[in-house]
C-alpha cells in the first residue's frame, strides 16, 4: 500500500470525479415491495443516468428544515410522540413508564416496509440520548428511574403508518407498533452463541441477551426483516472499581473513562467490574421481524463484532447473500459477509436464517503511486486461515467473531477514515462507502496517508467507490476509486483540502455520513459534520443532505437541517413519492435550537416526511 501523499494536481489531471468508473460492469435492479431497494447482481449493462431535476438549496444556519422549491417537509414523528393509543403526550419531565410507550430518542437509520398501498411499517433506530434534554436535571445526578428512562429511550421504534389524504401518517392503533429497548430479550445466534466470553451470571448459557442500544444505521433484507446495527456500545458501560483492562477490551473502548451515561450506578449489568462479559454481548448486527411484534430479535454473530454503522444487503447473481459492513471508528476497517446458503425467492420462510452462517472478510486496498484508484482484495477471517490460529492468539472461529477487529489487524487489512454507511447501486454492481473524517490520519503510525485515505488529519471526509471483479459480489478482488473528496474550495486553493472536481462553492459540505440510493439510482448523501460555519468550515452552514449522480459525479444540495443537528437516516415509500429523513439531536450541547416546535420548546429529534407539491417522484 503506497503511503505517498497524492497532490491536488494529480486529481485534476486524472479527472477524479468525472471518470465513468468501470461503466461496463453493472447489474439489474430488483425492488422488493416488503423492503427498501435491494440490489441484485445479475447482469452487466451500462447504467442509465438518473434524472436530478430539483433546484439546489443554498446553505443555511436557520433553525428549520429547508427543501427545494416545489417540495414540502413536515414532521412525521418526534422523540416522545405517542406511539400507542394509550400513550401519554410528550413531556420533557416524563418518567420511564411514559417513555416506554413513546417514540424513542435520537432517531437514526430506518427502513420502510410496504404492507399495502395504504399501510406500511417504518422501522427506526433510536441511537442514544441527550441528558441535557432527556432528564430534568440534565443528568448531573441520576435516579434509578432516570436510568430506566434512558434505557427506554434507546433501541428501536417500530411504527405503523397509514396513507390518508395524500400523506403517510402514524397509526397509533397499529397492531405492529412496538418499542425495542435496552431491556428487550434477544437471542444470540451464530458461531459465537454460547461461547464462555458471552456468558454472564444472569445468562449462563451465553445465548440470551437483554437489549440493544447505540443503534446507528441499518439494513433490510429481501425476506422482510430489519437489521439494526450496534455502534458505540462502549459509552454505556463503566465502573467506579479500580480494575485492569486487557487489550481486547481497550480495542473496543471499554474503560473506566466512559461514564457519560452512568447506567452502572443503578444497573449492575453495566458495571464492567461486576459483569466483565456483558460488553461482549454488544457490537453486533441485530435482525428484527417488524411484522411480528411478539418475535424475539436475533443478534447475528456471524457478521462479526465491531462498531457497526450499517448493513448493506445485496443478492449476488448466484443467489448468495452479501452484506457490506463498516466499522465506524478512526483507523478501523471495512468488511463483507457472504452467506453459507443461498437466497430462495420462492420461499421467504426458508431465508429467515441466512445470516446465521457465512464467511466474514475484511478489505485491503492497493494503488500505484500518485493515483487515487486501484485494486483491492477481501481477506477471509476464518479460523485456521491467514494466520488466524491458536499460535497467534485465536482459539476458535467464535473468538475471531467476538474480536473481529483484532483478526482484521492481524491479516493486514487497511485502516480507514471511519467507514460509515455503505450503499449498493440498484442498477450496477458498484458499492459506495462514506469515510467521514479522521484526525489520526498521518498522525498515528498505523494510519499513514495512502491512496484510499489521501489526506492527513482528514477533516472533511470522502466517498469511496468499488466494483467487484466481473460484477460478482463474492469475488475475492475489486477495483476502486474515489467518487468524491469533500472540501472547501473557498478556503483552500490548489490543495487536496479544496475537494475533488465535483465540489464547488455552491455544493460544498463536510463529513459525509448517511448514504442511500433510491430505486432510480440517485445517490443521497447525508452529513454529520462541523456546523460552526467558521475557519475550514466557513460557508458550509448547518448539516445537510445532497443528491449525487453516480454516472457524472454531479452533486446538488437538497436539504439543510436545523441548528446543531445531524441529518441521518433515509428511506422511501414504495412509489418513491415520499422520502423519510431523520433530524437527530437538534440543539445538541444546548445549542440554541427549538426544533421542531419553535418558541422556547425542548428540541426533539424527528423524522421528516418530504413530498413534492405536485405529487411526483422525489428528486426526479
Amino acid at each position: 500500500m503506497t503511503t505517498k501523499n497524492v497532490q491536488f494536481s494529480d486529481i485534476i489531471n486524472k479527472g477524479l470525479s468525472r471518470r465513468k468508473f468501470l461503466q461496463t460492469t453493472t447489474t439489474t435492479a430488483a425492488f422488493f415491495a416488503a423492503s427498501p431497494t435491494i440490489a441484485s447482481a445479475t447482469t452487466q449493462t451500462k447504467q442509465k443516468e438518473p434524472a436530478i431535476n430539483f433546484k439546489p438549496v443554498p446553505t443555511s444556519v436557520a433553525d428549520t428544515v429547508v427543501v427545494p422549491e416545489g417540495y414540502q417537509a413536515e414532521v412525521l414523528i418526534s422523540w416522545g410522540s405517542p406511539l400507542f393509543a394509550d400513550s401519554p403526550a410528550f413531556s420533557p419531565s416524563a418518567n420511564s413508564d411514559a417513555q416506554l410507550k413513546q417514540f424513542g430518542d435520537n432517531n437514526d437509520g430506518m427502513a420502510f416496509f410496504t404492507l399495502t398501498n395504504e399501510r406500511a411499517v417504518l422501522a427506526v433506530n433510536n441511537e442514544y440520548t441527550n441528558y441535557e434534554y432527556l432528564l430534568p436535571n440534565q443528568g448531573k445526578t441520576l435516579s434509578a428511574d432516570d436510568v430506566k428512562k434512558a434505557q427506554a429511550a434507546v433501541g428501536n421504534s417500530i411504527v405503523e403508518l397509514l396513507y390518508k389524504n395524500g400523506q403517510w401518517i402514524v397509526n397509533q392503533n397499529g397492531r405492529l407498533n412496538r418499542r425495542i429497548t435496552a431491556n428487550t430479550p434477544m437471542e444470540i445466534t451464530g458461531v459465537a452463541a454460547g461461547h464462555p466470553l458471552l456468558k454472564t451470571k444472569a445468562d449462563p448459557t451465553g445465548t440470551r441477551a437483554l437489549g440493544t442500544f447505540a443503534n446507528c444505521a441499518n439494513g433490510a433484507t429481501p425476506w422482510g426483516t430489519y437489521l439494526t446495527c450496534e455502534e458505540n456500545f462502549d459509552d454505556f458501560f463503566g465502573t467506579d472499581t479500580n480494575i485492569a483492562f486487557d487489550s481486547n477490551q481497550e480495542r473496543y473502548g471499554i474503560s473506566p473513562e466512559n461514564k457519560y451515561y452512568r447506567w452502572y450506578e443503578h444497573d449492575p449489568r453495566f458495571d464492567i467490574a461486576q459483569n466483565p462479559n456483558e460488553p461482549n454481548r454488544f457490537g453486533w448486527v441485530v435482525e428484527i421481524d417488524p411484522m411480528n411484534p411478539n418475535s424475539m430479535p436475533k443478534k447475528r454473530t456471524a457478521l462479526g463484532r465491531f462498531k457497526h454503522e450499517n448493513a448493506a444487503v445485496t443478492i449476488n447473481n448466484d443467489g448468495y447473500v452479501v452484506v457490506y459492513l463498516g466499522d465506524d471508528e478512526r483507523g478501523e476497517h471495512l468488511y463483507r459477509f457472504v452467506s453459507k446458503n443461498k437466497y430462495n425467492p420462492s420461499n421467504q420462510e426458508a431465508n429467515r436464517d441466512l445470516l446465521e452462517e457465512g464467511t466474514l472478510y475484511v478489505a485491503k486496498f492497493d494503488a500505484k503511486d500518485g493515483e487515487l484508484k486501484g485494486t483491492g482484495q477481501w481477506i477471509e477471517l476464518t479460523f485456521g486461515k491467514n494466520g488466524l490460529t491458536p499460535e497467534n492468539g485465536f482459539a476458535s472461529q467464535a473468538e475471531i467473531m467476538i474480536f473481529a477487529r483484532k483478526a482484521a489487524t492481524h491479516v493486514g487489512a487497511t485502516t480507514m477514515d471511519r467507514p460509515e454507511w455503505v450503499a449498493v447501486n440498484p442498477h450496477t454492481s458498484e458499492v459506495f462507502c462514506t469515510l467521514t473524517n479522521n484526525k489520526n490520519r498521518g498522525v498515528k503510525p498505523n494510519q499513514p496517508v495512502d491512496a484510499v485515505n489521501p489526506r492527513a488529519k482528514n477533516p472533511y471526509g470522502h466517498i469511496l467507490r468499488w466494483n467487484p471483479s466481473n460484477g460478482n459480489h463474492t469475488a475475492e478482488t475489486f477495483d476502486w476509486d474515489l467518487y468524491l473528496i469533500a472540501g472547501n474550495p473557498t478556503v483552500h486553493k490548489d490543495s487536496l483540502m479544496a475537494g475533488s472536481k465535483n465540489i464547488n462553492k455552491d455544493n460544498m459540505f463536510n463529513c459525509p455520513d448517511g448514504l442511500g440510493f433510491d430505486k432510480d439510482g440517485r445517490l443521497w448523501i447525508l452529513t454529520d459534520g462541523d456546523d460552526s460555519n467558521e475557519g475550514d468550515f466557513a460557508g458550509m452552514g448547518n448539516n445537510q443532505m445532497l443528491c449525487g449522480n453516480p454516472v457524472t459525479g454531479e452533486i446538488r444540495r437538497f436539504l439543510t437541517g436545523p441548528i446543531a443537528c445531524e441529518i441521518t437516516g433515509i428511506t422511501f415509500s414504495h412509489d418513491s413519492k415520499t422520502m423519510f429523513v431523520g433530524v437527530q439531536h437538534p440543539g445538541e450541547e444546548q445549542a440554541p435550537s427549538h426544533f421542531p416546535d419553535g418558541g422556547r420548546s425542548t428540541p426533539r429529534s424527528s423524522i421528516m416526511r418530504i413530498t413534492r407539491k405536485d405529487g411526483g417522484v422525489i428528486g426526479a
